[in-house]
């Protein structure tokens, strides 16, 4: 494992502890300033945060000689005098309201006015603060535990590779995996062979009836044509070409085309728009993958191919699909397509990380990082 992945998986630790630290200090500042449960502190802060918000509400519409600067300003008075009236007699910085009162207790209000009251409450800002660090402290504690979470992620995903290599080195690497490549290449060949003619024989409508029948076939990885393609292929006698016709057809000019279609618009409009998908039709789809999956998996895709190659191709093309299905049921096939596996998927770097053990220490140093980082999310955070 490299550094820098020790490095994350220790930040996100050291980050989850910090922020846990520092929220636990200000728990403990708040209870100190405001007795069990700092409901003191809370009662202070709001009472603050209440008097400043008032304040700054009226600090343009109070100030000056106007009518409606006295009614505003009268507003201001009655409602910070009904604030501080309301407060407990034991509130923290209790003092500081009343100074501030004080402060706009006069006929005429002037921007200075104002900074003083805010100023008298100076006293009371601490508790605010106090809060809004304890805030601050839970959201660093929330974040944390998900960074933590995602460096979790990032381990299953790496346990997961090293020990997919662990499985690889395990491969015999001088098994015979052409008796595997042999047959599953021979019916690639043929399938490709057949399909490019049944493509230049059949008509447009015909092969797209053909991709519908394969929408039920999962291991059949056929796209299937547009709405408006498919409607106008199955109801315009254009739809009775075949595809490379259509193709053709959609660059001719509009006189040109009008000698083979009934609406030249319409043709381009629908398949000049859609080469793209036109052109993708191949038989890709159903061609088998090199290395191929485990014998299961294989044995589900050749039966789910067999009757649409069955419709394309000839007897000795569909033989050689059923070879490679019962392939799949030989001894010896797991050993060969483990092999295969490995020959493809190991890089020299990979190769050389499981000679000389890295992947096996990469693989325990993995697992204990997983294990402190679940053991450090398993704390429930009063966030």
């Amino acid at each position: 494992m490299s550094e820098s992945v020790h490095r994350t998986a220790s930040d996100a630790l050291e980050e989850l502890e910090a922020a846990r630290d520092r929220l636990e200090r200000a728990q403990q500042q708040i209870e100190t300033k405001g007795g069990d449960g700092g409901e003191a502190v809370v009662d202070a802060a709001e009472a603050y945060r209440d008097a400043v918000d008032l304040l700054e509400s009226y600090v343009d519409r109070a100030t000056g000689t106007g009518k409606e600067n006295f009614k505003a300003y009268v507003e201001l008075e009655g409602k910070f005098d009904s604030l501080v009236e309301g407060l407990s007699d034991d509130l923290k910085g209790r003092e500081a309201f009343e100074a501030s009162l004080d402060a706009i207790d006069k006929r005429r209000l002037s921007e200075s006015d104002f900074e003083r009251a805010e100023a008298e409450l100076e006293p009371a800002k601490q508790y605010a603060e106090l809060i809004d660090e304890r805030q601050a402290a839970r959201e660093a504690v929330r974040a944390a535990r998900t960074n933590a979470s995602k460096r979790l992620r990032e381990i299953d995903d790496e346990l997961a590779e090293n020990e997919r290599l662990l499985e690889l080195s395990n491969a015999d690497l001088d098994a015979p995996v052409e008796r595997l490549r042999e047959p599953i290449e021979g019916y690639n060949d043929a399938f490709r062979e057949a399909f490019e003619a049944y493509r230049s024989e059949a008509s447009a409508r015909e092969i797209f009836a053909f991709l519908d029948r394969t929408r039920w076939y999962p291991f059949v990885g056929y796209e299937q044509p547009p709405a408006d393609l498919e409607s106008y292929v199955a109801t315009n006698s254009a739809g009775e070409y075949t595809i490379d016709e259509l193709l053709e057809y959609a660059n001719y000019s509009r006189s040109k085309l009008s000698h083979y279609v009934d609406d030249a618009d319409e043709l381009k409009r629908q398949v000049a728009t859609q080469q793209t998908f036109l052109d993708g039709i191949d038989a890709e789809p159903l061609t088998l993958e090199w290395p191929p999956g485990p014998a299961g998996v294989l044995q589900r895709r050749t039966r789910e191919y067999r009757p649409f190659v069955d419709r394309i191709a000839d007897e000795e093309t569909v033989a050689l699909l059923r070879d490679v299905r019962l392939f799949a049921r030989d001894p010896d096939y797991d050993r060969l397509q483990t092999a295969a596996q490995a020959v493809v998927q190991l890089t020299p770097d990979e190769r050389r990380r499981l000679a000389d053990g890295r992947v096996a220490d990469e693989l325990e140093a993995l697992r204990e990082e997983r294990e402190q980082l679940r053991n450090a999310l398993e704390v429930d955070d009063p966030v």
